[in-house]
């Protein structure tokens, strides 16, 4: 198992590719972004993640690591590709897992591991499974009702649960589950991820490690929609939900987390609807979550709207309003399924108002908020009229919260 593909160089592929890569492993990176590709052979990267770029560059200038294109044959490989919604109804979109399955197929040899790593509905290793064995009819592939039986290509399904910011550390300490066709994908995956990984390998089955991802984002994603419920309800009540949470945290068994703004990133804000969707019926608290965490934003904006129009009412025509936090949790540059990005976009569409966007780990604006003007943050708190506080940043932990024009919608102490 000392070479490795690993196709999707995004935020968990090219740290997989790296770890493997620095112990050892001799690792192609496939990218379909071509700046991508061109950033890591230079021994940079593209995204932010503390730790990772050295890694990148050691890899590289050892030849351990490169970035391409195109596969090439290898003993393992390693699928991270985004899995995202299609159309309204949260139908999970397989497209990209099927056009790498295209992609791979070509290159596989008998005893070839090929492991899923993208968050993805039950089931799907095994559409994997049909779409490679379409192309290689010549190859024999594993069966889930089957565990027993031989197989040309070791299968399996092995889902990512690191937290952006610790993604290095926590890639070699977290345990990892790990779900194979059969018994022997299991084991056949097992010695790919004993490469690097220093916790626990839980050996399990296809469909068992698909929903495992998927319960442990849930069950997150339940936990903050009450804290987000709550911190409704304490405003309606004038109650200062950060006290009421840190006072009834004393209680021995109770842990309520921090509400925020809302949900955000591929895992947590997306992932419940994959079990929603294919179980419409029994999935009702799983549902409610997700609409409480998808409607917090909403909250949010007639929060900030109640604000301006008071400012209104006091003769200021044209109120400025800051927004400070784009990303989907503190302290990294992903946007994506940010719930700020959301209320930033919803704010810049009304008109009379002037917003200001502060989010310190970007240089530029995504496309959807390119009317927004990015300022620093010492501008921001300059010249806005109101300043909401969206996302918990450490930059953002200095500014005092009593002020008259600064909302928080995140304990950001």
């Amino acid at each position: 198992m000392k070479n490795i593909c690993v196709f999707g160089l995004g935020y968990i592929g090219l740290p997989t590719a790296a770890m493997f890569a620095h112990h050892g492993a001799n690792v192609i990176g496939v990218d379909v972004n071509p700046h991508a590709v061109e950033t890591i052979n230079q021994g940079k990267i593209h995204i932010v993640e503390p730790g990772l770029e050295a890694i990148v560059k050691q890899a590289v200038d050892n030849g351990k690591l490169k970035a391409s294109l195109t596969p090439v044959h290898s003993d393992a490989y390693l699928i991270a590709v985004p899995t995202p919604f299609k159309g309204d109804d949260h139908e999970p979109d397989l497209s990209y897992i099927h056009a790498v399955s295209k992609a791979l197929a070509p290159m596989l040899e008998k005893g070839d591991v090929v492991i899923l790593e993208s968050t993805s509905p039950v089931g799907a290793t095994e559409k994997m499974v049909e779409w490679l064995a379409e192309e290689r009819p010549d190859l024999t592939f594993p069966k889930y009702h089957e565990p027993e039986n031989e197989a040309d290509i070791f299968v399996a399904y092995c889902p990512e649960r690191v937290l952006p910011g610790k993604v290095v550390e926590e890639l070699i300490s977290n345990d990892r589950i790990i779900g194979g066709m059969t018994k022997e994908s299991t084991e056949k995956a097992q010695e790919v991820y004993r490469i690097f990984v220093e916790g626990d390998l839980l050996a399990t089955n296809s469909r068992t490690a698909e929903m495992a991802k998927l319960t442990e984002n849930a069950s997150r994603d339940v936990s903050i929609a009450f804290a987000n419920e709550l911190s409704i309800i304490s405003d309606k009540l004038d109650i200062n939900v950060w006290e009421l949470i840190e006072l009834a945290n004393h209680h021995p068994r109770v842990n309520i987390l921090q509400p925020g703004a809302g949900v955000g990133g591929h895992c947590i804000a997306v992932d419940p609807w994959f079990i929603v969707n294919q179980n419409p019926d029994e999935a009702k608290i799983i549902r409610a979550a997700r609409e409480i965490n998808d409607n917090k934003p909403k909250w949010v904006i007639e929060k900030i709207i109640a604000e301006v129009d008071k400012l209104k009412e006091q003769g200021v025509e044209t109120p400025v309003v800051a927004l400070l936090g784009l990303a989907f949790k503190p302290n990294i540059d992903d946007l994506r399924e940010s719930p700020a990005v959301n209320i930033a976009r919803e704010m810049l569409d009304i008109g009379s108002i002037e917003v200001l966007l502060v989010e310190p780990n970007i240089n530029k604006l995504p496309k959807e908020l390119e009317s927004g003007k990015l300022v620093s943050l010492s501008e921001a708190l300059n010249v806005a009229d109101i300043i909401a506080i969206l996302v918990a940043h450490d930059d953002f932990v200095k500014i005092e919260i009593s002020r008259k024009n600064v909302i928080s919608f995140v304990n950001n102490r």
